[in-house]
């Protein structure tokens, strides 16, 4: 009996000794035979800990002292090296842990940190393979500093999540031959709350539920969404960094910062342990309406390992209103919708309650980007248009027992071998001489400009030409047809002339700021006339210009091989002197926006503006239709609209135009470009550029004509602020009659004016494919035109009076269509259906044309 109780009591003692063990964090400092004291945590040294043993100890290096900005530069002065296979094993009980090794590059005594290579695995969960720490630290310093972060590393934090089991933890250095491995520290963190569900839905619906069972799981990210980084000491159950996110948005333009640091609790169903409470004190919502456009997205851009699923994290918690509906939102996560109609209030229980949402996605073998976005969800009306996020994770998940990648940034089989060394060296000596003789060869050339362009002593005072012949091709033959494209092939054919620069100074009268009809993104425009007395437009790049030289070969190849009546026409270009200059036909009316609002001149007619509208159409869908592929215009907006003597309207700006996508395609992957305000908010979400991208751009133009107002107007109050917004509340309750320009009064039919809102409401489809074709709106806009003519035959005949049936912009804001005149409805209906039919068919005999006339223009052998 007495054996009895004793087994009993030594079976209590060893379970409350691996309850200690598992309640208690390992943390060792490799290399060392003491402990030190790091961030209120003592750190064990290696050989000294008495619940872990190294198989193969290696050697140890040391430095005096660690960088000082360090966190961990007291743990960092000691490093244990291996230069063969060498096990750490950790007695803990089963359960799960996060487990983190550090590295920092200090100099080796008698090694290079540099030529370290490695692989790592725990517990057969391949962690790293080919790792080098140094190649690792540059390339995030160097993603670093493409996004203007002030922050810079010298040191890894490598953190997994994995379940163990009876057996502990057993972590293997694994060097490759020739080379060494090496580790600063190792924390074992043990995780008592379930961190992660054992089944996730994946984003999209598809490939159903995600099972993580048995699954390794790395940390990527993990970011503190709006304000500073938390650091380990305010997270003490689990000692987690959360990074600030500004590094990784693509526009922090986009959002602003909302802060509550009161009465903070967790949801009913949180579990504390996910996330700390000072994560959910700060969060981005999206730019205040008074200054920037509500349907763009906040977006978050990282880069990821192909081939591998992703476990995105998101926090939330209402720091703002206080009743569900005031915030309502979309998730999107690598361009596809994770959840829509989202409301943080709701979800949570009410304000200032924290949660959690897991979404997973897969990132394909040759894809290394992952996104995500939160925009407004339109569907949830005007009151819920914002978005919040307090906080973010990304974690890596493995595959077939495997979380390693190699990046491609580092050969091994070159690192040490010397056969391959010589070669290597071989090329980059060869590579240096041809450099030296490149640089040579640009500076004679520089030189060669420098005194030609002294020969024209009358430039402008200030202005700093662009060096483009060597990118250009141009030569001082101004009768070269063939000149290269950015990438030294031959480019496409030009049409145009080729200006000297000096027939160019006598045209604009050396540049003469009198001359100048405009300003846009690429430079100022003059007016001009060459030798012939023609009139001209001159457009002249300027050197700080957000557009450059891909623009100026866009827009020449584009013109010359585009021919339409509603396409304005490039005369010409000048490449000389440095200059980038394009010569146009010349607008006399200028843009359609100097019409519609912020200047003197007269106020177009509504026939007018449905003439302008159906003319821009019409060089839209020629450019649509008009090539293999077509051609999106990428900048559809009132001042790309221009008007001729005869206010006849022509496309124009091509500098942004990108080649459709071909017969097996569905877009064009491209980053985004456009003008605020027009921007097609799916193309901005995706990064998918398809004609609808044009449909959206037309549909805020068309607003813009009906309302004659600017698309973004700060100054308004805050639900007015932008122009398709506006409209489309108004024109969703059938009262776009309301806000119409008043100089419209008297001569704008509601019928047409109800048709040409429709219209326009269908081109502002949140999704493309619920949006027209150009082909389709240039129908309906035909038939607005048939409409109203109609009417205003009927009112000249008497058949009813203008007072009935024409449009009254405020005071009348609430008459509702009448039809209980017969003698209208008859004459509307009479010659607009009729009218239908023949504009159909008069668009389909033209894009036949328009596709030989295309053909032979870009085939010059067609005629």
């Amino acid at each position: 009996m007495g054996s009895y109780w004793l087994i009993v009591m030594a079976l209590s003692l060893l379970y409350i000794d691996l309850g200690e063990a598992q309640m208690n964090p390992v943390l060792i400092n490799c290399g060392a035979n003491s402990s030190v004291v790091v961030d209120g945590r003592t750190w064990y040294g290696d050989l000294s800990f008495q619940n872990l043993t190294v198989s193969f100890p290696g050697s140890v290096a040391s430095t005096a002292s660690a960088n000082g900005n360090l966190m961990y530069g007291d743990l960092y002065k000691t490093a244990r090296i291996f230069n063969q296979t060498s096990n750490y094993t950790f007695k803990v009980v089963s359960g799960s842990y996060y487990l983190r090794l550090h590295f920092y590059q200090f100099p080796l005594e008698n090694s290079d940190v540099n030529d370290s290579l490695f692989d790592v695995t725990a517990n057969n969960l391949k962690l790293l393979t080919q790792f080098s720490v140094t190649n690792e630290i540059s390339h995030k310093n160097s993603y670093l500093q493409s996004v203007e972060s002030n922050s810079t590393l010298s040191s890894l934090r490598k953190e997994y999540f994995i379940d163990v089991g009876m057996d502990g933890i057993l972590v293997k250095f694994v060097p490759n031959e020739g080379s060494f491995a090496f580790v600063n520290a190792i924390e074992i963190i043990p995780v008592l709350d379930k961190l992660f569900l054992d089944s996730i839905n994946k984003v999209g619906g598809s490939g159903g539920n995600f099972s993580l069972s048995d699954k390794g799981i790395e940390t990527m990210y993990r970011l503190n969404v709006g304000t500073s980084k938390v650091e380990p000491a305010q997270d003490q159950d689990l000692w987690r960094i959360w990074e600030n996110d500004y590094p990784y948005m693509f526009t922090v333009a986009a959002s602003e910062v909302l802060s509550n640091k009161s009465n903070i609790s967790y949801a009913s169903n949180e579990k504390p342990l996910v996330a700390p409470l000072f994560v959910y004190e700060d969060a981005r919502t999206m730019i205040n309406a008074e200054v920037s456009e509500k349907r763009i997205n906040i977006s978050w851009k990282f880069e990821v390992h192909p081939n591998f699923d992703y476990l995105v994290r998101l926090h939330f918690c209402e720091l703002f209103y206080d009743k569900p509906g005031q915030r309502i939102f979309r998730i999107y996560v690598n361009n596809q919708t994770a959840a829509d109609n989202v409301d943080v209030f709701m979800k949570a229980g009410g304000k200032d309650k924290a949660f959690h949402k897991d979404y997973i996605d897969s990132v394909l073998q040759n894809a290394d980007t992952l996104w995500v976005q939160l925009g407004p969800d339109i569907t949830a009306g005007d009151s819920g248009t914002d978005a919040l996020l307090n906080g973010l994770e990304i974690f890596k998940i493995s595959r077939n027992g495997n979380l390693a990648h190699v990046s491609g940034r580092f050969d091994p089989g070159d690192k040490h071998s010397s056969g391959k060394k010589g070669i290597l060296w071989g090329v980059i000596c060869g590579a240096v001489v041809l450099v030296g003789i490149f640089c040579a060869l640009c500076v004679f050339f520089c030189c060669k400009q420098k005194k030609k362009a002294a020969q024209i002593n009358n430039h402008p005072t200030g202005w700093r030409p662009l060096f483009l012949h060597a990118t250009l091709g141009s030569t001082t033959d101004a009768r070269s047809k063939f000149p290269h494209s950015t990438n030294g092939s031959m480019a496409t054919t030009r049409l145009g002339r080729r200006f000297t620069i000096v027939e160019i100074l006598i045209s604009t009268k050396n540049f003469d700021e009198s001359l100048v009809i405009g300003t846009g993104g690429f430079g100022q425009v003059y007016k001009g006339e060459i030798e012939d007395g023609t009139l001209v437009a001159i457009k002249r790049a300027h050197p700080q210009s957000e557009q450059g030289l891909r623009e100026f070969e866009t827009e020449i190849e584009m013109l010359s091989k585009l021919r339409h009546r509603h396409l304005v026409s490039m005369i010409g270009y000048c490449d000389e002197q440095s200059e980038m200059i394009l010569v146009y036909e010349y607008m006399a009316n200028g843009t359609l926006r100097s019409h519609l609002f912020g200047s003197n001149l007269p106020a177009l007619s509504w026939k007018q503006r449905l003439d302008v509208c159906i003319g821009a159409a019409r060089g839209l869908h020629y450019l649509h239709t008009g090539a293999e592929g077509g051609i999106i215009h990428r900048d559809v907006k009132t001042t790309n609209i221009l008007l001729d003597e005869n206010f006849v309207a022509k496309v124009a700006d091509f500098g942004l135009s990108k080649t459709g996508p071909t017969l097996d395609q569905t877009h064009v992957s491209t980053a985004v470009k456009g003008s605020f305000g027009y921007l097609d908010p799916e193309y901005f979400r995706r990064q998918q550029l398809t004609e609808k991208s044009d449909v959206y751009s037309f549909g805020v133009v068309l607003f813009e004509v009906v309302c004659a107002r600017p698309v973004i107007n700060p100054s308004l109050p805050k639900n007015q602020i932008n122009l398709a917004e506006w409209a489309i509340r108004w024109q969703k309750q059938g009262s776009l009659e309301t806000i119409v320009d008043p100089q419209l009064e008297g001569s704008c039919s509601l019928e047409s004016l109800k048709k040409f809102g429709e219209i326009a409401e269908k081109c502002l489809a949140d999704e493309g494919k619920n949006r027209p074709t150009m082909g389709e709106v240039l129908w309906h806009l035909e038939y607005v035109l048939q409409l109203h003519e109609a009417n205003a035959r009927c009112d000249s005949g008497g058949s009813f009076t203008r007072s009935k049936n024409a449009f009254f912009p405020v005071q009348n804001a609430g008459i509702e269509e009448n039809r209980s005149s017969f003698g209208e409805e008859d004459c509307i209906m009479s010659k607009g259906e009729e009218g239908k039919s023949d504009t159909m068919e008069r668009i389909r005999s033209e894009d036949t044309m328009r596709r030989v006339d295309f053909s032979q223009l870009v085939h010059p052998q067609g005629r």
